[in-house]
């Protein structure tokens, strides 16, 4: 494919608004323009697409695994790879691989890992999002309990240490075992903190999201909820309106109501996005795998542990975003926003993923009207589908 091309034929949605009879013009693995389908250049490579809509491709903050790599396992650049690899075929072009709570030797290999995926520019390497260990017990989810920890000035250095060497570090933390404090050192080093797998109130999670935490790991899963009298750190999420927070949109995790309701509640800025929280099972038929030496095991479209506990999700990122538009009811519009701008947003990036503007990345997702991926672009580079048209 030359350097520069323009895609044509489709529905263009930018981020923000719709774009018809135009063609998206891209050069050097960035977007140019937007323009007419008309006024394309001469010279300039015409691709067509053969109808739908493209869309920025997807960014997926919580993402433990896909073609049969867990980094939990193997915590190295060739289960990055994989990682990515899986998801992109669903429309992800940009994710943060998530090692849950393990010991500090595995942490330690997947920052040196993530390190490595970012100097060789790993496609569709976005960061590390490290989910633990310093959670609640209490909320501990699929965590191993054994495992969870109270956050020591050790842990606090190798983190900070840890984003000088990644492009985006996130680190979901619970309040019982974290100080306000130590959110303020990670803030202020560069890493997105984000509050998680928590039993606290609403009045202890107003203190750490003062002290800089600007995000809440799967909404309503994993924490305090709701109540009349305490509204938890899910009242938080959706109170607070400089707090981004993801969701899981399966239909499983989080009842359809429920996210229809939060999502007409939630006060902004801040959004509510999409997140899988992918395991190993994304593009493989996998029945079973193992974290932390206990198998999860895969049926009915959900994954969990022997005792039932539900430990991730089946999910990929389309899937999530049909759920919220079929079934939710949501614009498509926000749907497409929730999977791509919203998290964007979220980790500070949005001046180049998510959206579709003069020298943002050209990760670029070709959807059918049913929505159904047909092809798949990361920095210019086409990484899935093929039989489009060609010419000039």
């Amino acid at each position: 494919m030359s350097d520069r091309f323009a895609l044509t034929g489709a529905r263009i949605f930018d981020g923000d608004h719709w774009h018809d009879n135009a063609a998206l013009v891209v050069r050097d693995g960035l977007v140019e323009a937007i323009i007419s389908a008309g006024a394309v250049p001469s010279g300039v490579e015409r691709i067509e697409t053969g109808g739908g809509m493209l869309a920025p491709g997807f960014v997926d903050l919580q993402v433990n695994g896909g073609g049969g790599a867990m980094l939990n396992d193997h915590p190295d650049v060739a289960s990055i790879q994989t990682i990515c690899r899986a998801h992109a075929r669903f429309g992800t072009t940009a994710l943060l691989p998530t090692l849950i709570t393990d010991t500090p030797e595995i942490t330690a290999a997947a920052v040196a890992a993530g390190a490595e995926a970012a100097r060789q520019k790993v496609p569709g390497f976005l960061g590390l999002h490290l989910e633990g260990p310093h959670l609640s017990i209490a909320r501990k989810g699929a965590h191993d309990p054994a495992l969870i920890r109270p956050m020591s000035d050790a842990d606090q250095a190798m983190l900070i240490a840890a984003r000088k060497t990644l492009p985006v570090l996130l680190t979901t933390v619970a309040p019982e075992s974290v100080e306000p404090a130590r959110v303020s050192a990670l803030v202020e080093a560069g890493i997105v903190v984000s509050l998680g797998h928590s039993d606290t109130g609403y009045a202890k999670a107003r203190a750490f999201i003062e002290a800089g935490a600007t995000m809440v790991t799967h909404l309503f899963n994993a924490m305090s909820q709701i109540g009349n009298r305490e509204p938890g750190l899910a009242g938080a999420a959706i109170g607070t309106g400089t707090l981004f927070a993801g969701i899981i949109a399966d239909g499983i995790h989080v009842d359809p109501a429920t996210i229809g309701i939060a999502l007409r509640a939630k006060q902004g800025p801040a959004k509510i996005f999409l997140v899988t929280d992918a395991m190993a099972t994304i593009s493989t038929e996998m029945t079973s795998f193992t974290l932390n030496g206990r198998t999860i095991y895969r049926k009915d479209g959900s994954l969990r542990l022997a005792d039932g506990t539900l430990a991730g999700a089946d999910l990929d990122m389309i899937s999530a975003v049909r759920f919220v538009h079929r079934v939710v009811g949501l614009d498509l519009s926000e749907a497409l926003r929730m999977a791509s701008l919203y998290p964007a947003q979220a980790i500070g990036q949005s001046h180049r993923l998510g959206r579709f503007a003069n020298g943002t990345a050209a990760d670029i997702v070709a959807l059918s009207d049913e929505l159904e991926v047909r092809s798949v672009w990361m920095e210019g580079n086409r990484v899935f589908g093929a039989g489009v048209a060609r010419g000039v």
